[in-house]
Order: C-alpha cells, then structure tokens, then sequence
C-alpha cells in the first residue's frame, strides 16, 4: 500500500455547525402573507373586472357590433347555452338584429326566475328610423347574452 501525506486526511467539515433553528415562524408568515394578498385580489377585483352593470354592457355592445357587421361567430360566442339549443348561428341574426347602428343606451338590475340578470337597452338607428330593443345578460361562465324583447 501507498503510504504519505494525502491531500484529504481529514474528514469533511461538518455542513452545519450551529444550532438548528425551528422556521414554523416564517413558513406561517408566508402563508399568512399569501392568504392576505389572496383576499385583497378578490375584495379588488370589481376595480378591474367592472360592475355587473359595466360588463352587460359591454358584452351586449360587442353583441351587437359584430351582429350588425355580420360576425355571426363572435356574436354566437356570447349567447348562453339555452339560448345555443334554441337557436342556430345561422339563425342567431334573425332572432336579435334590428335594421341600423346599435348604440347601448343603458342597463339595469333584475330578476329572472330568482337568477340575477342585466336588462341592457339597446338603439338601433337606421338613418333616422329608430327602434328600441333590451337584451338579457346573465352571468353563466362569463357575460352572456340570454334573450331580447322589444323595449318598453
């Protein structure tokens, strides 16, 4: 056998020399920290999201924007699902478009069958033909489109 000096006679140092310290402190200040932004994500999210108000009419602006220029896809994209089983793309113009340029007049609080729901009011303006009509907007997996009647 090899006899003398080697480079690594000794044994490694030990990795940790102090004390062991308990972090329960600072893992509980990190979940108590997430929790809190948690919260205030959501107390702050109608700031960023808007109203119930501000997103019926929105949806229903866009709603009838891209029915007026003929975008049947995007305006079937924001209808809900009773009315997707009622009516066909193809067929979605003929159940909500009116002659002219929509321009959302305003929206309001109500109830349908105990649900929540948006009565936006529509005007159509064609030329100086005006008709009125009011879309029901529900919240269901987003801002959808539920219904129309003539406004009254």
């Amino acid at each position: 056998m090899t006899q003398g000096p080697f480079l690594y006679d000794d044994d490694p140092a030990p990795l940790h020399t102090g004390t062991p310290q308990n972090h329960n402190k600072l893992l509980i200040g990190i979940f108590g920290a997430t929790v809190l932004v948690a919260v205030v994500m959501v107390a702050l999210m109608p700031f960023f999201k808007g109203s119930g108000e501000d997103q019926a009419r929105e949806v229903a602006g866009v709603f009838t924007a891209a029915l007026s220029q003929g975008d049947l896809e995007t305006a079937y994209g924001l209808v809900c699902d009773d009315v997707r089983a009622r009516v066909a793309p193809a067929d979605l113009a003929d159940q909500y478009l009116q002659p002219g340029t929509p321009t959302v007049t305003g929206a309001s609080d109500s109830e349908v069958d105990g649900e929540p729901v948006q009565l936006v009011d529509v005007r159509w303006d064609d030329d100086g033909a005006v008709t009125t009509s009011q879309l029901t907007v529900v919240p269901e997996g987003g801002t959808k489109v539920c219904g129309t009647s003539a406004a009254g």
